[in-house]
């Protein structure tokens, strides 16, 4: 029954391919664990989690490791999109474009200049 009302974390998990993951239900406790590829795909989970079970739910528990620390996310560009709308879907401001120009500088060389298909890194906030 438990199972059934965090399918939608289950299945976020198996859309962001998250590494050894594994559930288990004990007690009327969902029991899930797994390695997420950054910081940002771990609060994805956590944020749907809390959407569901409310801000401290009792019926889960979570043990979500992060592979690398590093960065806060990658990014492939899309057209169409800059680099202050990226920084708003990730910080929630566009002002912050220039964490990530400057954590890019290695492929960007000018802030309004990104190209579809370029992998960036988001720092840490």
């Amino acid at each position: 029954m438990v199972k059934s009302k965090y399918q939608p974390v289950l299945d976020l998990g198996e859309k962001l391919h998250v590494q050894d993951g594994d559930v288990k239900e004990e007690n009327g406790v969902l029991k899930i664990w797994g390695t997420t590829k950054n910081q940002y795909e771990k609060n994805l989970l956590w944020d749907e989690i809390k959407r569901i079970g409310g801000e401290n739910p009792s019926d889960i528990m979570a043990d979500i490791k992060v592979a690398d620390t590093s960065v806060y996310a990658t990014h492939e560009v899309k057209s169409g999109e800059s680099l202050s709308k990226i920084a708003k879907h990730y910080y929630g401001s566009a002002n912050k474009y220039n964490v990530i120009f400057q954590a890019n500088t290695d492929q960007l060389k000018n802030p309004d200049l990104i190209h579809p298909g370029q992998v960036l890194k988001i720092p840490n906030p």
